[in-house]
C-alpha cells in the first residue's frame, strides 16, 4: 500500500473511532493489513496535521488540526483544563490536566500572542517558549486572567 493510501486509512481510523495513541492507530492500521513502523506513523500524523487533544469525556484521541482550529477557543479551554504556569527567563511552562496540554498548546499558538515564539506540548505540560525574558510575566499573567483568576 502507497503512501496516500495509507494516510487516507489513517484519516478514516480517526475519524471512526475514539484513537489515543500511536499504537493503538498502529493496532488498527494492522487489521486492516497495514503495517508500518513507528518513524512512518510519526511522520504520517506530522504530514497530515493530526494531533492529540481530549474530547468531551476528557479522554485523548488524534484529531485532524482543522477539526480541533473550530473547537472552543483558549478563553474557554483554559478555565476548564489548566492548573499551573511557572516562569523562568524566557521559558514558561504551564501544567493542565492530563491529556490537556496538546489542546491548550495548540490554542495557545493559534491566539498569534506577539511575545510567543512557539509551544511544545507533552501530555499535561507544555513549555511556552517567549522572545523575551520580560514577556513571561506578562503571558503568565494572561494566562491566568483567562482562567478567571488575577495576577
Amino acid at each position: 500500500m502507497g503512501k496516500q493510501s495509507r494516510q487516507v486509512t489513517i484519516l478514516e481510523l480517526i475519524k471512526e473511532h475514539r484513537v489515543g495513541s500511536q499504537e493503538a492507530l498502529r493496532e488498527r492500521l494492522q487489521h486492516r493489513g497495514i503495517n508500518v513502523t513507528q518513524a512512518t506513523l510519526s511522520r504520517d500524523i506530522r504530514e497530515l496535521r493530526v494531533v492529540k487533544v481530549q474530547d468531551a469525556e476528557g479522554t485523548p484521541r488524534y484529531r485532524k488540526r482543522e477539526e480541533w482550529e473550530n473547537a472552543p477557543p483558549l478563553a474557554t479551554l483554559l478555565p476548564l483544563l489548566f492548573l499551573s504556569a511557572d516562569g523562568a527567563g524566557n521559558l514558561l511552562v504551564v501544567r493542565t490536566t492530563y491529556g490537556g496540554a496538546k489542546a491548550v498548546a495548540i490554542a495557545i499558538d493559534s491566539e498569534e500572542w506577539p511575545e510567543v515564539l512557539g509551544t511544545i506540548a507533552g501530555d499535561d505540560t507544555i513549555l511556552v517558549i517567549l522572545k523575551d525574558a520580560r514577556d513571561t510575566p506578562v503571558v503568565e499573567c494572561r494566562l491566568s486572567e483567562l482562567t478567571g483568576n488575577s495576577c
